[in-house]
């Protein structure tokens, strides 16, 4: 999970022909691409996929990463035809028209309090595990987390794209690590009963991991970037298919091999990975990466978030007073008060329990259920405007149908994304129209 930037495909629906393109080559790039699929809900997914299904939880990254195939590639074609910063707000636009794209933007918006609080609730524990603070402790950091990104975003400080590429490395060396440290404990034991739930417990395991692959939306707004689309963006997409694939199995078949039955109880599982080969030493180490990851993540995602709000008031799908601050090298302040409320609600809710004891859990499958609304909408785009009954498109429809059938398995919480729509088609349905 990470950051959409914020983009009006109604006022800009072409990218302007002095952009950044030409400064990212097929390195860099894939480095990106990496980076926005990969982010600190992996340092928990792992352990709420193996609560939901056990062994099986495999089958459901597996299935997951298939589908990715697909969305990468369909999003890759739709870059490289229609290279823009709006990524899937600019396919769904073009496709559907800007009532839909603006319903696209709203799910988004709405799913980054949800999506932050995980994250920052994720630095939280794995913090709290190492210095043995327990619940409340946890919660306190997340919200000093929150409160750090919030601060810096009032003031316009972001990190550099360097510090961002530096904490996605570290991300992706220390997941590699805790694979290879484990290797040696996997114990075939562990694999049975191979789907203690049945089926149904997979598809409840996919539901929350799509919080780990919703990142290929957030990628597609980096095509304009590019210095040729059309020849960078297949390979960049591929090598990151490759890092993401290696990672993801990884960590999931070591993960359930050597934790065994641990894996569905514990709340850090990449230091009870890492603690079999360096002791005591992987929980301030997991804590440290932890933190940092978490922060970086939450700190672009409001940034990105905020001017996102800024430009739906701007183009009329959000109230006019949002869109004050969102000019280039302005801040966005009523956006992000705006995002900081939702935040401030999300997060007692999530600290005092009412949530329930498996809050990080409804939390990630909330922000799924929204992206996954976002990832339909841009294969629905795709199937528009690709050459139709090419392997391409008859892939797109396959990946579209199980998308669908994750948004099926939400339950009740699609009634998240189908009330941001009607709030985002209600209000330019019935706003006042301005001189």
């Amino acid at each position: 999970m990470t950051v959409q930037r914020a983009h009006s495909t109604a006022s800009h629906p072409h990218p302007p022909a002095t952009s950044a393109a030409g400064r990212l080559g097929v390195g860099g790039g894939t480095a990106l691409y990496v980076g926005a699929v990969l982010g600190p809900g992996v340092l928990a997914l792992p352990a709420l996929a193996a609560a939901a299904a056990g062994p099986a939880s495999i089958l459901a990254w597996a299935a997951l990463l298939a589908t990715s195939v697909p969305v990468a590639a369909g999003f890759a074609a739709l870059g490289a035809r229609f290279p823009d910063g709006g990524g899937v707000a600019t396919y769904v636009h073009r496709a559907f028209g800007p009532r839909a794209a603006a319903i696209v933007g709203w799910w988004f918006y709405g799913a980054v309090p949800v999506g932050v609080v995980a994250a920052a609730w994720i630095g939280g524990q794995y913090t709290a595990a190492a210095a043995g603070w327990g619940h409340t402790g946890a919660a306190a950091v997340a919200a000093l987390v929150l409160v750090a990104a919030f601060a810096a975003n009032s003031r316009g400080l972001h990190l550099s794209s360097r510090v961002q590429l530096a904490l996605v490395g570290l991300l992706a060396a220390l997941l590699g690590a805790a694979v290879v440290a484990a290797a040696p404990r996997l114990r075939a034991a562990h694999f049975t009963p191979f789907m203690p739930g049945g089926w149904s417990s997979v598809g409840s395991a996919a539901g929350v991991l799509f919080f780990a692959f919703a990142g290929w939306e957030a990628a597609s707004h980096l095509s304009a970037e590019f210095a040729d689309p059309r020849r960078a963006l297949p390979r960049v997409t591929a090598l990151t298919l490759a890092v993401v694939s290696v990672l993801y199995l990884g960590l999931a078949v070591t993960t359930v091999g050597a934790l065994g039955p641990g894996a569905a109880t514990t709340d850090t599982p990449l230091t009870a990975l890492l603690s079999g080969s360096v002791g005591g030493a992987a929980r301030p180490v997991a804590a440290v990466v932890a933190l940092f990851l978490t922060f970086g993540a939450v700190n672009t995602y409001l940034a990105g978030a905020a001017r996102l709000g800024a430009a739906l008031a701007r183009d009329g799908a959000a109230p006019r007073r949002l869109s004050r601050g969102g000019a280039p090298g302005q801040v966005p302040r009523r956006s992000l008060a705006v995002l900081a409320a939702g935040c401030a609600l999300v997060g007692a809710v999530t600290a005092s329990g009412a949530a329930g004891p498996d809050g990080l859990d409804r939390l990630m499958r909330a922000t799924s259920t929204c992206l996954a609304a976002v990832t339909l909408a841009g294969l629905l785009a795709a199937l528009v405007l690709l050459p139709r009954r090419t392997p391409l498109w008859w892939a797109a429809i396959g990946s579209a149908a199980v998308t669908s059938g994750v948004l099926a398995l939400s339950g009740p919480l699609l009634l998240i994304p189908l009330a941001l729509a009607a709030v985002a088609y209600g209000f330019q349905t019935f706003r006042r129209p301005s001189a």
